[in-house]
């Protein structure tokens, strides 16, 4: 699958992709600007990030950056494009030392300017109001779709050069090079030039999540239909508010995020959790998450073969893929030797007994030859094994020479405890008209620290969580509700990724009853 929302630093995952697996890059790196906006989300994975980025000046932010869209070209088909998004803060100095570099000068197709309006402070200058886009393509054999603006069709009507076909359609001549003449319709647009007037986004919009440097999702669209197809892989290496992914979604792109900040994550796949209805995709039920850590329950709750198959995978052995049959032997290693999972805890002594047996019979010349050796024979994956295996294990090497080797699932992944949470409420108002203003207040708990929560106040259990509130720091919301029967439901998000979600039923009548 290649839908996927990953975790980490970008640079080390961009190395573990496919070389040309990806049609389209859009990337809107961090400014060169006042460290006071850098850190937006606050979590240890941003500040860590920003502290690489800021060690040196400008030669090493370019470094920074350079390193990484190297390994951008490397995974681009010769199809693709790239687009990075800067500022003037070291836009001269991108597309100099980092894009002409890496692919080439010829290959540079377009220096968009993405205009807008706000407001800015009283300066001895003109204010600046745009931002710049490269264009840069990998071969000159790309995807590019144009994209025309409308004219409007009683536009010709003003102009003598616009005459009207049988058809009533305006129309006028336009001259090829070889002087061979053909119509332009009007209805047919103007061909779009490289500024592009696309307002930012306000408090009041509807897009809004409240981060700093959130981008419209017009802009990502006219990005993403101008050079990709439907089915192309979109790929957002810092992936932010997460924008890319939700509109790359939206236009039954395939796509891969990523972000050094768990919040960057989490709050991407609320976004895509939150459109999966209004939009009809392809791909807003199908991605996978990608973190630093793996939620014990969700692992000891998955179904048994699947787990099965997926915990060989992280070992770095081949499941054999079939239900039954398999006397005792799940999977092997690269080099042949067997392995059994049991996704279960405490594993006892009678386990280790069968499998020294079911592991002589897989093979018993690579039993034999790894016995010989003094190396495992086989490997048991489980949650934890208890103190008659342990024994086990050590009385078959002391006095059989038979290694078998234990591997907890924490030996393989990072596993935690998803966080605790509890819901208080308040009724605060009574209005005349039977509404109740109630107050929620939310309290997660977590070894690894509270990041956010996320609220659904009109929740259905048959649709999934749709956030109407995306992300709220400090765990309280108010809210009229009129009489009646209501479901809310909250999500907390800790500092590896991991949530809790609590549904809280609510009667509204003379008072406020949680049922």
């Amino acid at each position: 699958m290649v839908n996927r929302l990953i975790l980490g630093d970008n640079l080390e995952i961009l190395k573990t992709l496919d070389s040309e697996s990806v049609d389209l890059i859009y990337l809107d790196p961090p400014f060169f600007s006042n460290r006071n906006y850098e850190v937006i989300w606050g979590d240890e994975g941003e500040v860590r990030s920003f502290q690489d980025r800021w060690a040196g000046g400008m030669d090493h932010y370019i470094a920074w950056l350079k390193e990484r869209v190297a390994e951008m070209y490397c995974i681009l088909k010769p199809t693709g494009s790239i687009f990075l998004h800067c500022d003037w803060h070291a836009d001269a100095y991108i597309r100099v030392d980092i894009l002409d570099k890496i692919f080439g000068k010829n290959n540079f197709r377009n220096e968009i300017v993405w205009s807008y309006k706000r407001y800015t402070a009283v300066s001895n200058k003109f204010q600046n109001l745009h931002d710049a886009i490269f264009w840069y393509v990998k071969t000159s054999n790309y995807i590019f779709n144009e994209d025309r603006e409308d004219y409007g069709e009683n536009s010709g009507k003003k102009d003598s050069h616009y005459k009207q076909d049988e058809d009533g359609r305006w129309y006028r001549w336009q001259k090829r090079k070889n002087q061979e003449p053909y119509k332009i319709y009007l209805s047919e647009g103007k061909r779009r030039g490289d500024v592009w007037e696309i307002p930012i986004i306000n408090a009041s919009s509807n897009e809004r999540i409240g981060y700093p440097t959130q981008k419209p999702m017009a802009l990502l669209e006219r990005i993403i239909k101008c050079a990709s197809n439907e089915g192309d892989v979109i790929l957002d290496p810092f992936m932010g508010g997460g924008t890319t992914v939700a509109v790359a979604d939206k236009l039954n792109r395939s796509w891969i995020g990523i972000d050094q900040s768990v919040q960057a994550v989490k709050v991407t796949e609320l976004r895509l959790q939150q459109q999966t209805d209004l939009f009809t995709s392809l791909y807003a039920n199908s991605y996978t998450l990608q973190l630093h850590k793996y939620d014990y329950d969700t692992l000891r709750n998955k179904d048994a073969f699947e787990f099965e198959s997926w915990i060989i995978g992280q070992f770095g052995g081949t499941a054999h893929g079939k239900k039954g049959g398999d006397a005792g032997v799940d999977g092997r290693t690269a080099d042949g030797t067997p392995i059994q999972v049991k996704r279960s805890e405490g594993i006892g002594v009678n386990a280790v007994k069968n499998f020294s047996v079911s592991a002589k019979q897989f093979d018993k010349t690579g039993f034999d030859k790894n016995m010989q050796a003094g190396n495992p024979v086989g490997y048991i994956i489980a949650f934890s094994f208890g103190k008659g295996a342990v024994e086990e294990v050590a009385r078959l090497k002391n006095k059989e020479n038979i290694t078998i080797k234990l591997v907890t699932v924490e030996d393989i992944i990072p596993v935690s405890k998803k966080p605790s949470i509890v819901i208080e409420i308040n009724e605060l108002s009574r209005n005349e008209n039977g509404t109740r203003e109630i107050e929620f207040i939310a309290a997660g708990h977590s070894k690894a620290g509270i990041e956010f929560y996320s609220w659904d106040f009109e929740y259905q259990p048959d649709k999934g969580f749709k956030p109407s509130v995306i992300m709220d720091k400090e765990g309280k919301q108010k809210r009229l509700f009129n009489a009646g029967f209501h479901t809310v439901a909250v999500k907390v998000v800790d500092n590896d990724g991991l949530e809790s979600i609590e549904v809280i039923k609510l009667k509204v009548n003379g008072s406020v009853e949680r049922q």
